[in-house]
């Protein structure tokens, strides 16, 4: 059977199927970009993301993905005078482990900025940690809109002045999949989420939308983020006669949670956000997973002539892993840290002396990715 995740992406108005790929066995592994040998100042660019656990398949592939973008930056010499080294911590995607992580590299002096984290639960921990030492923290895949906003989004208030990211929001995301449910003529939807920052956020979103555009929410559960047997639930939703079950949530959950769903009698697509949109979800899922749906923050890199030289460099490196997800908005995130650093470093003394220019410097920033003028924020 072709096994097929379809994807919503927000950045185009068509729904397309895709056979979700991973980018092939490769051998090469990321190191630090530079010894400081060469007489060059050091300047360091940092990553927070799960290494290892469940979503490590997307933190492969951002840790990759920054670490090309470093490399690049020192063979053209982006900076003169300066070279750049790249340091990956292990975020577990645990808010605890991510406030080791974001302690560990706000420490080391040579830190200028640091791309990630994954979650957006890590991300709402290890803001304020960045923000005391005036470093600059870029996420590729951070989606919860009050990282940005607030926790009251109608009166929107940025706390934190070094936060920034380069991917879009659930308050997008969230509307764009139930106005794409709606128009395929689907009315009434279940909402599962993990009680997670990303995962309730999105099915908030999500719902809010849906109900507004006319459908019904005929219930809302919740799951645990480690559960693994789904069965309570599936009866609960099972009971109600959806047409369609959205999950707030990411792949290692998501991916057993459709297969259950579809043993049980539960037989209605599963859609959720980008935090299922990754070949593991497949794998996980199986065969009965045809018809599931993902919206996607951007359309996939492959498909996109802006995105060439990336895939094509990426590949041409020889990592093991795929760039997966955030592979782009980590390659983008660490661009724009380094852009950022040509206007700080070189008036600096020291790595840590460009800090605070580093953040200031981040607000102006603005290169053509995907086809498009993209700013951070």
């Amino acid at each position: 059977m072709n096994r097929r995740l379809a994807a919503a992406g927000l950045s185009g108005l068509l729904i397309a199927s895709l056979a979700l790929t991973g980018c092939g066995q490769r051998n090469a592994e990321p190191t630090a970009s530079g010894s400081g040998g060469s007489g060059k100042k050091v300047a360091k660019i940092g990553l927070i993301a799960p290494l290892s656990g469940g979503l490590s398949a997307m933190g492969a592939g951002m840790r990759n993905s920054v670490d090309l973008a470093v490399k690049q930056a020192n063979d053209s010499n982006a900076i003169p005078g300066w070279e750049l080294q790249f340091v990956a911590e292990d975020d577990q995607a645990s808010p605890d482990a991510g406030k080791n992580a974001a302690t560990k590299l706000t420490g080391d002096k040579e830190i200028v900025g640091v791309v990630g984290p994954l979650n957006s639960s890590v991300g709402q921990a290890i803001q304020p940690i960045f923000q005391s030492a005036g470093i600059a923290l870029v996420s590729p895949a951070n989606t919860s809109p009050s990282l940005t906003k607030g926790a009251d989004l109608a009166n929107p208030v940025r706390a934190y002045s070094t936060y920034f990211r380069t991917c879009t929001t659930d308050d997008v995301q969230g509307p764009f999949a139930a106005k794409y449910l709606l128009d395929q003529g689907i009315k009434q939807v279940a909402t599962i989420n993990d009680k997670k920052a990303y995962g309730q956020g999105l099915a908030t979103a999500f719902a809010k939308a849906f109900v507004e555009g006319g459908g019904t929410v005929v219930t809302e559960e919740t799951i645990n983020p480690d559960d693994k047997d789904f069965s309570a639930v599936i009866s609960k939703v099972k009971s109600v006669n959806p047409a369609a079950v959205y999950y707030g949530g990411e792949y290692p959950q998501a991916g057993p949670l459709s297969q259950q769903m579809k043993a049980a009698g539960l037989n209605v697509p599963l859609m959720g956000g980008d935090g299922i949109f990754d070949p593991a979800f497949i794998e996980l899922a199986g065969s009965t997973a045809n018809g599931d749906l993902a919206t996607s923050v951007g359309a996939p890199a492959e498909s996109l002539d802006s995105a060439k030289a990336f895939v094509e460099a990426y590949a041409a490196a020889g990592y093991k892993e795929g760039y997966s997800a955030y592979g782009t908005y980590s390659y983008d995130a660490a661009n724009a840290i380094i852009e950022a650093l040509k206007v700080s470093l070189p008036s600096a003394s020291d790595a840590s002396a460009a800090r605070a220019g580093t953040v200031e410097a981040l607000n102006s920033v603005k290169f053509l990715r995907r086809g498009r003028v993209q700013r951070v924020r």
